[in-house]
């Protein structure tokens, strides 16, 4: 097309004249970092356009305002198509910004990323994670105005916008969530699928001929086609048929060319992760009608129809606004509790029926840990979560909750079905969207399915709450395909998620206040299936000391201690039970809990020195996983009593005992270490 004068410009050719300009701006920036994917913007531009200048209610210079509609691009390689519409329509991302894409430090990042760029709802860029993220949106909202909606006041009737990708829609954890999503009938989400038919490698058809449309159809979905993704009044009329669809969550494919307008580059590979090349440049902007120089851009016409998007968000936020105030005059209470939520606060006494458990009780981890949740459900509201159809081993049921169903999202119980990649990114769309600690549950060797959004939640300082049970061998007949070895491992290996193994019942109550008062990144439960001794706290430290990740349970009376014994979980018993032993063959010990490192990690030197003494260099660790962590903990000169194969099926008694977890092996590495 000719470039339309920024003075004389039909609604046509204003239009044609943005989606250009997204195209534009994403062409060039992908070209200056020489890094990027430039192919999906060209494509879908049109779709950005429609979306936040004409659907989406959004405030650019409000982007936390709660009414706003959420918007994910799951396919998350495209960014720049995300960037240069938050650019354009006005929010805090200079063009200066744009021009350093994917530099250090800069605010458009090759991925977009959630606390980085305003305007950036989650972070995406592992394939199908934004699918399932907008899923756990739409689920916050529903239960939301369940909770709090009266009055036809409309607070919380916002949507989930989402562009997805045919490699979205190929990763399995897009199949978990979209089953889900479909079975609850989520009526509040509208996904574009961007139906490019490219990958990397190539033509989809080298590995992917399903029909798209059918398969979402059988999960329930509302399903509609677009066969040209520059036709704005088929896409408009889609869009509203979906927004009209309130019973089911819709899906809207689009046929669309990726590269659209590189005569070289589109419809092919190329045009997907790598610049157009300087040429290319050139002729694409030819075809749009667009100067060739300067770079970045942006007619004055343009910019005035992107930029109406501040008052118009203005308007609908100070709608919603008078709606909110004469809702919450009319209900004091709830609002006090709304706000309290949105401002992530607990309310007074939330602990107060928190249980203390006495030594002549025994119970697994998992149980003493479901006992203090149970203590917390009913003065929290907004713990809100469920399990991985696990409820009947975790424990960590709603009692007299109710379930959240389509019809009924009111219920506290949310079932994720065997879906445990889906769960965790629903987890932190819940989280993101405001207002809610949200917590999932299910056997911790399934972390394998989990890692990819468990990740993501540390990455984006998301408060999230996972109960793991069944956390080692001690899981016992299920065999070594159920008995997690390495997994504490893995997961002590993701930054800023805080693991919790805790060693007794009284630890497991500790464990949960700290899980819920936790801010900055997830919390880890990792909790036992097989019983063990609750402590005797009158003759040992306080079970409090968890919160500083580690602390000395007890030691030898009078006596330096020849070595400090070191234990978590199941096996903190084992240390206690050692620690008698040697003290009756005429050593002295100390015992330390450490149900987490991480814990520990932040506290200061002076307290970790108090606990493990540097001049303290005999260190016996016990653990019922890989030992690899554990060394920077007992140093060169300590040990580790730990698992360097599988498990094998086995009553729990007899599987730990034959892999070494018994007081009298405890006792005889201890004797070898005093005896070095």
């Amino acid at each position: 097309m000719a470039l339309a004068s920024d003075s004389k410009t039909t609604q046509a050719e204003l239009d044609q004249l943005c989606i250009n300009s997204i195209r534009v701006l994403a062409i060039d920036a992908v070209q200056k970092a020489n890094s990027g994917h430039p192919g999906m913007p060209m494509g879908m531009a049109p779709i950005a356009y429609l979306l936040f200048t004409r659907y989406l209610r959004h405030n650019p210079k409000n982007p936390q305002w709660y009414g706003r509609d959420r918007f994910v691009l799951s396919a998350g390689h495209g960014s720049m198509l995300l960037y240069a519409s938050l650019y354009l329509t006005g929010y805090d991302l200079p063009l200066e910004e744009l021009k350093r894409f994917r530099q250090l430090h800069s605010r458009t990042p090759g991925h977009p990323e959630h606390g980085v760029t305003p305007g950036v709802e989650t972070t995406t860029g592992p394939l199908g994670q934004g699918f399932g993220v907008g899923v756990g949106m739409a689920i916050a909202a529903k239960h939301m105005a369940a909770r709090f909606e009266r009055g036809g006041a409309r607070l919380f009737d916002h949507r989930i916008f989402a562009i997805v990708s045919d490699g979205d829609l190929m990763e399995g954890i897009a199949s978990e969530a979209a089953s889900i999503a479909g079975h609850l009938g989520l009526g509040n989400i509208v996904y574009l699928y961007d139906d490019n038919h490219v990958t990397i490698d190539g033509h989809t058809d080298l590995s992917f001929s399903e029909d798209v449309t059918r398969r979402f159809d059988a999960y329930g979905w509302h399903t509609q086609a677009v066969d040209n993704a520059n036709d704005l009044g088929a896409l408009a009329h889609a869009i509203d048929n979906a927004i009209a669809e309130d019973g089911r969550p819709s899906l809207i494919r689009v046929r669309s060319h990726i590269g659209y307008g590189s005569p070289h580059r589109q419809d092919t590979s190329e045009a997907h992760g790598k610049p157009l090349g300087p040429e290319e440049v050139k002729l694409a902007k030819q075809f749009y009608g667009w100067p060739t120089e300067p770079d970045f851009h942006v007619p004055d016409a343009a910019l005035k129809e992107f930029r109406g998007c501040i008052e118009r968000g203005a308007g609908q936020e100070r709608e919603w606004q008078g709606r909110f105030d004469a809702w919450a005059k009319a209900n004091p209470e709830p609002a006090t509790e709304f706000g309290r939520m949105i401002a992530g606060e607990l309310p007074p006494g939330w602990d107060a029926d928190l249980p203390v458990f006495t030594p002549d009780q025994a119970f697994a981890t998992r149980e003493s840990a479901s006992k203090a949740e149970r203590a917390i459900h009913p003065h929290v509201w907004n713990l809100f979560g469920g399990a991985a159809d696990l409820n009947e081993s975790t424990f960590t049921d709603v009692v007299d909750g109710g379930d959240f169903e389509r019809g009924d999202y009111a219920g506290r119980n949310l079932h994720f079905g065997i879906r445990e990649h889906a769960m965790c990114a629903i987890l932190n769309g819940i989280a993101l969207h405001g207002g809610f600690i949200p917590y999932g549950s299910s056997f911790f060797v399934f972390t394998d399915y989990c890692r990819p959004s468990i990740r993501l939640a540390a990455l984006m300082d998301l408060r999230v709450i996972y109960v793991f049970t069944h956390d080692s061998i001690g899981v016992g007949e299920d065999g070594p395909t159920h008995q997690p070895i390495e997994h504490l491992t893995a997961m002590r290996a993701i930054p800023n998620l805080t693991v919790i193994r805790p060693g007794d019942a009284n630890e497991a109550v500790e464990a949960w206040r700290v899980a819920m008062t936790h801010r900055g990144g997830p919390v880890m439960l990792v909790l036992s299936r097989q019983k063990m001794p609750t402590l005797d706290r009158t003759v040992t430290a306080p079970a409090a000391g968890l919160a500083r990740g580690a602390y000395v349970v007890c030691e030898t009376a009078g006596r330096t201690p020849e070595l400090i014994l070191i234990g978590s979980g199941s096996e903190l018993h084992l240390a206690v039970a050692a620690k008698a032993e040697l003290e009756k063959r005429g050593h002295a010990a100390r015992v330390v809990s450490m149900p987490s490192f991480e814990l520990f990690e932040r506290q200061d030197q002076a307290y970790r020195d108090a606990v493990l003494p540097p001049a303290m260099r005999r260190r016996l660790a016990i653990e019922a996983g890989v030992p690899l962590g554990w060394y920077r903990w007992v140093g060169l000169d300590g040990d580790v009593v730990g698992m360097t194969t599988f498990g094998a099926s086995a009553p729990a008694g007899e599987a730990m005992k034959y892999f070494g977890f018994s007081v009298e092996n405890v006792t005889e590495r201890a004797l070898k270490l005093i005896g070095r």
